[in-house]
């Protein structure tokens, strides 16, 4: 047998006996019988419960504990789910939301409020609880859960009140709500209960007490707390997500965890008897799950926390156990939990640190002290376990994580206590809750500023398309390999020399992203930007160069040009057509009034603001220009000459939709410009804004507060002369939240869509 082989298997051996591994087959099937009945039906889910029990009954008989178990776990989570199902699939309000009707409600709020922005439009989303519902048929007595869309007047709503609403009803996607709901009219709110109320206490003192110290801390330290996540940027977000840091933009089992043994330790300084400690772990996790509300990842994430309590009182082998049990109970409880990517990374997460960290800390212990080595063992065991999952829900590997997480975490345990605690202070009169408060700030402010670094250096992420299982396997013999290696010094430290190269000289990731939309290609100062609509190109301006033009089209594989669109006629937005059109199917060439030109025999389409065309699965509306930007004769005079050009304000406004996704390409218009669509009442909202020439400091603040944009792309050209783009610009969109992103510092900029949300990837 091979000595490898043999290593392995000894190391297999380790491995079980240092873990209690019989609840996890039972974990695991729960798992896949959850993830699979809910995707087929509440028959399947019958069938499946019923052929449990039967499995169940032979095992009793022939003395088969472990399949006994297995089998009445698979049978217990396949009939909650038929039965929450059938809940879903039949009752009065799924028939009512078939029929589209429109009822009054009296109802519980369930979730907080949460706002969102689509196309400039600003709507907030809530989780209700419909308790009683009221038709022309007649009033009905349920307990269902309802997701509703309302305007900002339902951002005030706090998690406990009940109310009374008018909604129009529409059936929901598979799911645990069974409907979903337009918020029509609002009525009366009730006060909550005491206990939700003087946890909405705790919040706003936590998100004022943050406020007192590092602008950073007013977003970081409220998420970190109690998952109040409404001061998060989409830049901040992306980020962490690049840095492998998202795990603290939301509460968590190690949130819990920390605070769990902070009042632990208060407690056994404080004389509480051991025997009475407990009482004190109870009551902070129900405190927390009040404090952070009591939705499915909370309960997900206090199950979590309970789990590293018992790893701690009980060793990584009750730790493994209990484990397997918090899994089998919270897909009991909620078996939607098993499709949630939440559940994954946190199962994932503490399965990781309960089997690789008393390992890693072993081996790193022979060469560096116990607590560097097991500061250093827990960030690479997690990050190790999770990469998998990670991979498949962004497409990406984070190679920084574990140096990220490494350096951000002396902050997070000070920032989660120090900002719950001036939360508390914030209670009681007097300026108590200022200087933790002020302290807290600045913890979140070094974790964002770590997540930043980490996220700008270049080798950060790396695309990944492989199946998972792939990365998965990789990932155990990295686990093996980095084990071995740990025990070594030298080894190890020119692992992590390795590493740093790899950072500052990474290899090319893949291009394209998976799920892009919208690239804003690297051309120098110029513009040229390319949609995706649908194994074709639509092509906004091109650049100064034909060669920059032709190579950004190659990178995304276009072979075929539906249309092009020269916003306006100056040259570092056409003379590199030639480049665009070269060895691939076109079709016409639009220009407006700001003028543009074929690169040979392709045919030219002349449009005004008003006109819509389809090209692809994109639909285009020419927006502007309008006013006397719609009247230019003469496109080769520039009239006013500089940044006030007439040719500038004759660019072509577009608002293109693709894939529900609304973008505004604006070409070089200028203030005078952008104010005209305004008043000609044109509609300017978007998800994304290519910002007006390339940055420059002449923008429209009415303009770009109308928009509305989630993200802005500029287009402009390394250490240009023009000074694009400008810091009055980039303040401006800072101002009104939106993340700029920049061709001259991050290269070509894919604006991509990934489970609902847009980000955007660099190159």
């Amino acid at each position: 047998m091979p000595a490898a082989l043999v290593r392995a298997r000894a190391w297999l051996r380790r491995a079980v006996h240092r873990h209690d591994l019989r609840m996890v087959p039972a974990a695991a099937a729960a798992w896949a019988v959850a993830a699979v009945v809910l995707g087929a039906g509440s028959v399947t889910g019958l069938a499946v419960a019923m052929g449990g029990l039967a499995v169940l009954l032979v095992a009793l008989l022939r003395r088969r504990p472990g399949l006994a178990l297995v089998a009445a776990v698979v049978a217990g989570v396949a009939a909650g789910c038929a039965w929450r199902l059938a809940l879903n699939e039949h009752g009065p309000v799924p028939d009512l939301a078939a029929d589209g009707a429109v009822a009054s409600v009296e109802a519980q709020v369930r979730s907080d409020p949460r706002t969102f922005v689509r196309a400039g439009r600003t709507g907030v989303v809530v989780s209700l609880r419909v308790e009683r519902i009221t038709t022309r048929h007649g009033t009905v007595t349920t307990r269902a859960l309802v997701t509703a869309f309302g305007d900002e007047s339902a951002a005030a709503l706090v998690v406990g009140q009940r109310l009374t609403a008018r909604l129009s009803l529409a059936p929901a996607d598979r799911g645990p709500e069974v409907a979903t709901a337009r918020l029509l009219r609002l009525g009366p709110v009730q006060t909550p209960p005491w206990w939700w109320g003087g946890a909405q206490d705790v919040r706003d003192g936590v998100a004022r007490a943050a406020a007192q110290g590092h602008p950073d801390g007013r977003a970081l330290v409220p998420a970190l707390v109690d998952g109040d996540e409404r001061g998060l940027t989409d830049e901040l977000r992306e980020d962490f997500r690049r840095s492998g840091l998202t795990h603290l933009l939301a509460v968590s089992g190690t949130n819990l965890t920390i605070v769990l043994a902070c009042l632990l330790a208060l407690a056994r300084v404080g004389g509480v008897p051991p025997r009475w400690t407990w009482v004190v772990g109870v009551a902070a996790v129900v405190g927390f799950v009040l404090l952070a509300r009591a939705e499915p990842s909370v309960v997900r994430a206090a199950a979590m926390g309970l789990v590293g309590i018992a790893a701690a009182g009980l060793g990584s082998r009750g730790g493994t156990r209990a484990l397997a049990w918090a899994v089998v109970v919270l897909l009991l409880v909620d078996p939607w939990l098993a499709l949630r990517p939440g559940f994954v990374l946190s199962v994932s997460a503490t399965a990781g640190i309960l089997l690789l960290v008393p390992p890693f800390a072993d081996a790193l212990g022979r060469w560096m002290p116990r607590w560097a080595a097991v500061a250093l063992a827990v960030p690479l065991a997690a990050q190790l376990a999770c990469t998998p999952a990670v991979a498949v829900l962004s497409g990406e590997v984070s190679l920084v994580a574990v140096l990220a997480n490494l350096l951000a975490a002396p902050a997070v345990a000070p920032a989660t206590v120090l900002g719950l605690g001036a939360g508390l202070l914030a209670l009681l009169p007097g300026p108590w809750a200022v200087l933790p408060g002020w302290l807290a700030g600045w913890c979140g402010h070094w974790i964002a500023s770590v997540g930043r670094w980490s996220a700008g250096l270049p080798g950060a992420s790396v695309e990944w398309g492989a199946p998972w299982w792939v990365l998965a396997l990789l990932c155990v013999v990295l686990a093996v390999g980095l084990h071995r290696a740990a025990r070594r010094p030298a080894l190890a430290v020119g692992l992590c020399l390795g590493l740093v190269v790899v950072l500052v000289r990474p290899p090319q990731p893949g291009w394209p992203p998976r799920g892009w939309l919208m690239v804003a290609c690297d051309v120098g100062q110029g513009d040229a930007t390319v949609v995706d609509v649908g194994g074709a190109a639509l092509v906004v301006d091109a650049g100064p160069d034909p060669t920059a033009a032709d190579a950004c089209l190659d990178r995304l594989g276009v072979r075929r040009v539906a249309a092009v669109v020269l916003t306006h006629a100056h040259a570092d937005h056409v003379d590199g057509l030639p480049g665009v059109l070269e060895g691939r199917a076109a079709g016409p060439v639009v220009v407006g009034p700001g003028g543009g030109r074929g690169a040979g025999d392709e045919p030219v389409r002349q449009v005004a603001a008003g006109d819509r065309l389809v090209v692809g699965a994109a639909r285009v509306e020419v927006v502007g220009p309008v006013g006397p930007g719609a009247r230019v004769t003469d496109p080769s005079r520039d009239e006013h000459g500089g940044e006030g050009s007439a040719v500038n304000d004759a660019s072509l406004v577009l608002r293109v939709q693709v894939r529900g996704v609304v973008l505004l390409l604006t070409g070089d218009v200028e203030p005078s410009g952008q104010d005209a669509l305004l008043r000609a009442g044109a509609d300017v909202s978007a998800d994304v804004l290519k910002m007006p020439h390339h940055g420059s400091a002449r923008q429209s603040r009415r303009f770009v507060e109308a928009v509305g944009a989630r993200l802005a792309t500029v287009s402009a050209g390394r250490d240009n002369s023009y000074g694009h783009p400008s810091a009055t610009a980039l303040d401006l969109l800072r101002d009104v939240g939106t993340s700029a992103f920049r061709t001259d510092r991050d290269g070509d900029l894919a604006v991509v869509l990934r489970d609902g949300r847009l980000a955007v990837v660099t190159r």
